[in-house]
């Protein structure tokens, strides 16, 4: 596994051309369509679809494009914050945990308007499923959890010592790739025609919030699964090819609604509003943490609301 392969591929899914695309790597074409091989190699599917011209990613192709550069920014801000520690090893490290959903768009912006107005926090990010991260903070190994919470379900089960605040809200909305008018694919509204739904498994924590809102209504019985992820990403792409009706954060979604390779289905009775809960354990606070925790307490979270 080499990561300079996702940028190779980025590179691809940017030009459409293995030419073009091997020039901005700064290899010959040969070597390029090498590293492409090899990376479908570990993979172990076809990533391009070569029978089109110009060249595009298959879906597998995009997910995997996707992670990576999901990966790559990871590694890159670790290096970047790693590197800031030694350079000022008397700043307490505040780390974080956050579903993927919240970490990939929400979290940047937030931290940035965060900063903004408290000012530098040395951090870092751990992005990873929710069971995982309040583990985590149960040990001790991250200071604050930033996960979901609607009225169907609580995002962090209550514990002694565990306190949260808002930080921030969103939706859980329905989207679907549009035809070729604009209009949405599938109909939420009428008909009892099936709708393929592209959905989380039952033991992701986000499908938590939207099972009682489909069950309370006829629209489960219209729904036949076609699709099952608990990642948000993977289901995104899935909708942007036209697979099904997905349900989906709106921040997240947010630039492929701008661009228009999805759209918004039915009206707001079919949201799921969320709010952006951040979790800490007192037991595990520190002078520093708990200023960030004071400050953020007495400010209106509409004040620090990121522009996503």
């Amino acid at each position: 596994m080499n990561f300079s392969w996702f940028i190779d591929l980025g590179h691809l899914a940017q030009t459409q051309n293995f030419s073009r695309a091997a020039a901005l790597s700064h290899i010959s074409q040969p070597a390029f369509s090498r590293r492409i091989q090899a990376i479908e190699d570990w993979v172990g599917a076809a990533l391009v679809d070569r029978s089109r011209h110009p060249v595009t990613l298959t879906s597998a192709g995009e997910q995997m494009l996707e992670a990576g550069q999901q990966a790559l920014a990871r590694l890159e801000a670790e290096r970047r914050q790693i590197r800031e520690v030694q350079a000022l090893p008397h700043q307490y490290m505040v780390t974080f945990g956050a579903q993927h959903s919240i970490g990939w768009r929400f979290y940047p912006a937030w931290l940035q308007a965060f900063e903004r107005i408290f000012g530098p926090v040395m951090s870092r990010l751990r992005a990873d499923d929710l069971p995982s991260c309040i583990h985590d903070l149960g040990e001790g190994k991250v200071d604050f959890v930033i996960a979901y919470s609607s009225a169907f379900a609580k995002g962090v089960e209550d514990r002694p010592g565990l306190e949260s605040l808002v930080i921030g809200t969103d939706v859980l909305t329905p989207v679907c790739r549009p035809m070729s008018d604009g209009r949405p694919l599938f109909d939420l509204e009428s008909g009892s025609i099936e709708i393929p739904f592209l959905r989380f498994g039952d033991t992701a924590p986000i499908s938590w919030h939207l099972t009682q809102m489909l069950t309370q209504g006829a629209l489960s019985r219209r729904l036949r699964t076609a699709y099952e992820n608990s990642m948000s990403g993977a289901l995104r792409i899935r909708a942007r090819e036209g697979a099904g009706v997905a349900w989906l954060p709106k921040s997240l979604v947010s630039p492929d609604l701008d661009t228009g390779a999805l759209v918004l289905i039915g009206n707001e009775r079919w949201d799921v509003p969320l709010e952006i809960r951040l979790y800490r354990l007192r037991e595990h606070s520190n002078k520093f943490t708990r200023s960030i925790w004071t400050y953020l307490s007495v400010r209106d979270p509409v004040a620090l609301m990121p522009d996503t």
